[in-house]
């Protein structure tokens, strides 16, 4: 089932965002947490980094002024452009613990409407200002900060006031939404209709709809609509050379689909500023279950007979016996399978039922009356669910105890999957200990199934080295990319490109597709500011 927030949640909150780390500022491990973690992990400081302060980085003046006609519409606040400076990344977090997060942005925009936002381009193009769209800021690819120094200026587009449901269509069962509505306030509004877009991506409390589209987000779903893709019926796009609105259709043969030049693009090529979104009714029938196998091999093949089934599980997560470990989900070696089913029309009992059984085929086994429906009816399921919530504000504690804690993830086809994760496991482990001395743990799970492939999620957890935690990464980044490359396999699902992912996707996309890619890009963009250095040079 889906790692939601509450559905009587309330549509803002009055936490406080943490600028350095992920979530809120008062979530965040203390000291003593972090040094209970770090004991844990041979190899790490004795003492935690200090809680970075935005005092600390000593934020000039920016480089350029607004015109008054867009000054409401900016803020040169300190805070506020530290906040929009880096992503959700561990490379980002680390950055900011060691008091080098890179360009600050100079300003930070948070426009109204459509003509603020067209504004502000007509204004950054003619001053070389580069402009960074934010989204909710929650990247882990390095997607929402600029590197280098081309521009003259760096502005970062915050489109969370344009956070609207406009206007819902309840017999086509779709809504108009503004591209900065974070998903609880997506959510909330659909609410009181009955209906959802029901897509959680863990990044769900903090990421917006124009974010989720600008990166091809993954979300609840681990089979079907996997992808935020899957719920789009239009956009509305305004570029530097005008606006781009598609038909709302519920399917078309005319051409290239206009939407899927912009879907993926991570503001490159335009800002996305509305959406209309296929809708559902909120599910009423739910159950859950989990099966353990002392066979890694034996619950791949499970998983697969399970997803080239008809019966379309909403959440069929497979975690290896480190990945269980880690997240509670078992404590005895084995690999978990966590199942999941909803409907809003009709009870999913006898579907988990059959699931289940093809799982117990493949020497899987799973306790309680699987009859019984439930959301949580399973211990395991429910400690999965509280450790994906937590384990972003964990990494970030092990992160102030000097530890490389991070994650990469990929897809490619079932005959691929089982040397690709045992490769992975090898490969990217052996980088670990080389770059730093210390044992690693390279973890697994599936996220996404298909009929025909699987998204492997790899966690990676060693002990760093003081001071040089980033160039480990990038070390350990390195042979990984290069692992996928071997197998055919993605350089990211669902992370996005960004600029972490540029040598992959480099190697990954054909060369024609680059050169109509490049050439859509000087079109849509002449002055060349949107996200410079994400998908293009």
């Amino acid at each position: 089932m889906p790692p939601e927030t509450s559905p009587d949640a309330p549509l803002t909150s009055s936490r406080t965002r943490s600028w350095w780390g992920w979530g809120y500022a008062d979530a965040h491990p203390d000291d003593a947490e972090c040094l209970a973690m770090g004991a844990l992990l041979p190899g790490t400081l004795a003492r935690p980094l200090p809680v970075p302060r935005v005092a600390d980085l000593g934020i000039g003046s920016p480089a350029v002024t607004p015109p008054p006609s867009l000054a409401q519409l900016v803020s040169a606040d300190p805070e506020d452009r530290a906040a929009h400076a880096l992503g959700k990344a561990y490379r980002d977090v680390v950055r900011a613990l060691r008091g080098r997060p890179g360009r600050i942005p100079d300003l930070v925009a948070r426009p109204a409407g459509d003509q603020d936002v067209a504004d502000l381009l007509d204004w950054a193009g003619g001053q070389g200002v580069a402009v960074i769209p934010f989204g909710g800021g929650s990247s882990v690819v390095g997607g929402v900060e600029y590197r280098g120094d081309a521009h003259r200026a760096v502005l970062s587009l915050d489109l969370t006031a344009m956070d609207r449901v406009v206007e819902i269509d309840v017999t086509s069962r779709a809504a108009r939404i503004q591209a900065g509505a974070l998903g609880p306030v997506l959510e909330g509004q659909l609410r009181p209709h009955g209906l959802t877009l029901r897509h959680f991506p863990q990044s769900f409390e903090f990421s917006t709809l124009g974010g989720w589209l600008a990166t091809r987000a993954g979300g609840h779903y681990a089979t079907g609509r996997t992808h935020v893709d899957d719920f789009v019926q239009s956009m509305r796009v305004v570029t530097p050379a005008g606006v781009s609105e598609s038909w709302r259709l519920p399917g078309s043969g005319a051409g290239p689909s206009p939407d899927r030049l912009f879907l993926g693009s991570e503001g490159t090529l335009g800002v996305i500023t509305e959406a209309w979104m296929r809708l559902q009714e909120r599910p009423r029938h739910k159950a859950s279950a989990s099966v353990a196998f002392t066979d890694f091999r034996r619950a791949l093949d499970a998983v697969r007979e399970i997803a080239q089934s008809d019966l379309a599980p909403a959440n069929c997560r497979l975690l290896d016996p480190g990945e269980a470990a880690l997240s509670g989900a078992s404590r005895d070696g084995s690999s978990v399978l966590v199942l999941g089913f909803e409907s809003a029309t009709a009870p999913v009992g006898d579907r988990l039922a059959t699931a289940l059984e093809l799982a117990r085929a493949h020497g899987g086994t799973s306790d309680g009356d699987t009859s019984r429906e439930a959301d949580a009816a399973d211990s395991a399921v429910g400690a999965w669910r509280s450790a994906f919530l937590r384990m972003p504000y964990l990494r970030d504690g092990l992160a102030r105890m000097g530890a490389v804690v991070e994650t990469f993830e990929t897809a490619a086809t079932w005959d691929r999957i089982p040397a690709l994760i045992d490769e992975v496991r090898t490969e990217v482990g052996a980088a670990a200990v080389k770059a730093t001395g210390h044992p690693a743990t390279i973890n697994c799970r599936l996220t996404h199934v298909y009929p025909d492939g699987a998204a492997p999620y790899f966690t990676v957890l060693v002990a760093g080295r003081p001071g040089g935690e980033v160039e480990v990464w990038d070390e350990i980044k390195a042979v990984a990319s290069e692992v996928l490359y071997r197998h055919r396999a993605t350089v990211t699902h669902h992370h996005a490109v960004g600029r972490d992912h540029r040598p992959g996707y480099d190697r990954q996309r054909p060369e024609p597709f680059a050169l109509a890619l490049r050439a859509a890009k000087d079109a849509l963009d002449p002055h060349g500011i949107l996200n410079p250095g994400v998908l293009l040079d």
